[in-house]
């Protein structure tokens, strides 16, 4: 999993870094942004194959990032996190174009397992 980029975009700095550094134990290339308008900055100069979103942030929220993000950069996959299991942004978020969800903590292989299926997902769209 070496050649998959992946951005993840929560304000919790203590977990993105967390989560960032076990990702990378398991061979994943990530970069972290705090927040909405921080990502799509990194995003307007860094190609990436998944992010990892959180629904709930201050500022910019990860439905308004998801929109931005899927008219910005349509080719990318985008898995939602959520520490609320609330049905209808779930749904909203799917329609939209997320690839899918995970409620936080998320279990790290399922993550992993995750971001193997977006980024395959990912290629095999961009063929």
């Amino acid at each position: 999993m070496n050649d998959v980029r992946v951005l993840l975009i929560d304000d919790e700095a203590g977990y993105t870094d967390a989560l960032a550094k076990r990702l990378g134990r398991r061979g994943v290339s990530v970069m972290t942004a705090g927040g909405g308008a921080q990502a799509l900055e990194i995003m307007a100069s860094s190609p990436f194959d998944v992010v990892l979103l959180d629904i709930k942030m201050a500022g910019m929220d990860g439905i308004k990032t998801l929109s931005a993000i899927k008219r910005r950069h349509p080719e990318v996959e985008v898995v939602m996190l959520t520490a609320h299991a609330n049905t209808d942004i779930v749904i909203s978020s799917l329609a939209m174009g997320a690839f899918d969800y995970l409620l936080k903590p998320a279990d790290l292989e399922e993550l992993v397992r995750k971001i193997e299926d977006a980024a395959m997902r990912k290629r095999s769209n961009s063929k």
